[in-house]
């Protein structure tokens, strides 16, 4: 399922083409398997509060949102065989490419939204 990921804070389309992990087997696999991730797109995976980077190929930026989308941490440049511990309060995790949270300018606290 291919969503649009928006900033209420800034009123601006952040990233066009946002695929979103709800259910086990696409949030188990996340981004594993990609040799690299376009800056138009990003993954929005559901139940998520802590992620590693085992077995990746390429760094990415993960965004960290509570349940209303409000972002709550942000961790720039992972690399792969990194680990996340987990973000209290966080509900779910935005990972896209590396230095694009930068790029589009996203704050802690930034009012994120997801639409079609």
């Amino acid at each position: 399922m291919m969503a649009v990921l928006e900033s209420k804070t800034t009123n601006q389309k952040l990233v066009p083409n946002l695929e979103v992990a709800k259910d086990f087997w696409s949030r188990g696999k996340g981004l594993l398997g990609r040799k690299d991730l376009p800056e138009s797109q990003a993954l929005w995976i559901h139940r998520c509060n802590s992620i590693h980077t085992c077995f990746m190929q390429f760094s990415i930026d993960c965004v960290f949102v509570d349940k209303n989308l409000k972002v709550k941490a942000i961790y720039q440049d992972v690399k792969p065989w990194r680990l996340v511990l987990p973000v209290w309060g966080a509900s779910s995790v935005i990972e896209m490419a590396s230095g694009t949270s930068s790029k589009l300018k996203i704050n802690v606290g930034d009012q994120l939204y997801v639409g079609a």
